[in-house]
């Protein structure tokens, strides 16, 4: 008679183990953390309070001015587009971006490279290199008006700096900012000398930073100066060229000092710039919904092409 087995039962699998409890903090340590992140977030509160009072709300508030009738006086109105096409129909509209565009132009060519080539000697000099850099950067130090002021005693046509010298070399004295001609190149020529110290020592800075025995090795391949500049100083000052390149293209798509000081937008609107405009809106005409308006135009522009340069740069 065959055996009978009995069924194998298979073995439960075996109860994974438990989790371990992290351990309890104590309750002191807990409300020392509370503590400590409280005191954090009220020094940070105070900051974003700051910023919303100064400068949140200044915007948000233009940004609704641009569609209102506002004296701040009576009650504002809403008025919707008018205000913009009141800009249109401005004559000096389309001046004031003009002149804009072409005193940014004119800045990059001088205020731009100028900085680089001078910092490119300032990085060169073995002596004086201390002394020099101060005299570079001193009128950085001068506030705005003492600068525009002291330029327009120079460029006084009458008893001015620039005019007595060219008489003393036998040459004709110039009209400078009387005249449409030469009106934005003296402004230019103002607003590269007061600025000029802040970008040299960016790029003196910049240059610290490029190993010399890239120069050396470029040296050794038979590279001139030039071709050491362009092959070994460019590519590694990149990133701080292309940074300068965007803030001088925002900073001086919002002068505002230098022709209201020296020109006050004349000869003839050869000087009226953007900013300009909106002071004489909001403040000589009182209509600050238009003036609002424009500033809002203003950053519109400067935030596209913000936006489109940092496309652009990062791609590349």
């Amino acid at each position: 008679m065959p055996e009978t087995g009995t069924a194998t039962v298979p073995a439960p699998p075996p109860a994974p183990p438990a989790p371990a409890r992290a351990p309890r903090r104590p309750a002191g340590a807990l409300r020392r953390r509370v503590a400590e992140n409280a005191v954090a977030y009220a020094f940070l509160s105070a900051a974003i309070l700051c910023f919303a009072v100064f400068s949140w709300y200044p915007v948000t508030r233009g940004v609704a001015l641009a569609f209102q009738r506002v004296n701040f006086v009576a009650d504002p109105v809403w008025v919707g587009l008018e205000n913009f096409r009141t800009l249109a129909e401005d004559p000096l509209f389309a001046t004031a971006w003009a002149n804009t565009a072409r005193f940014t132009l004119l800045a990059l060519v001088f205020g731009f490279a100028l900085p680089f080539v001078l910092a490119l000697v300032l990085n060169e000099l073995r002596h004086a290199r201390g002394y020099l850099r101060l005299v570079v950067y001193l009128p950085v130090m001068l506030p705005p008006i003492v600068s525009a002021l002291l330029w327009k005693w120079f460029y006084d046509p009458g008893p001015g700096l620039l005019n007595g010298a060219l008489r003393a070399v036998g040459l004709p004295g110039l009209e400078w900012t009387n005249s449409a001609d030469t009106a934005m190149i003296s402004l230019v020529i103002v607003s590269t000398w007061a600025n000029l110290g802040t970008a040299t020592l960016i790029y003196l800075a910049g240059l610290q930073a490029v190993p010399g025995e890239l120069y050396e090795a470029a040296e050794l391949d038979g590279a001139g100066l030039l071709q050491r500049v362009w092959s070994v100083t460019i590519p590694h000052m990149r990133f701080v060229i292309l940074v300068l390149l965007l803030l001088q293209v925002v900073a001086t798509m919002q002068v505002f000092v230098e022709p209201y000081i020296l020109t006050g937008g004349g000869p003839e609107g050869a000087t009226t710039t953007v900013l300009l405009l909106i002071y004489r809106y909001a403040f000589t005409f009182g209509d600050f919904g238009a003036a609002a308006a424009l500033s809002l135009m203003l950053f519109a522009v400067l935030a596209v092409f913000s936006a489109l340069y940092l496309w652009a740069t990062r791609a590349r």
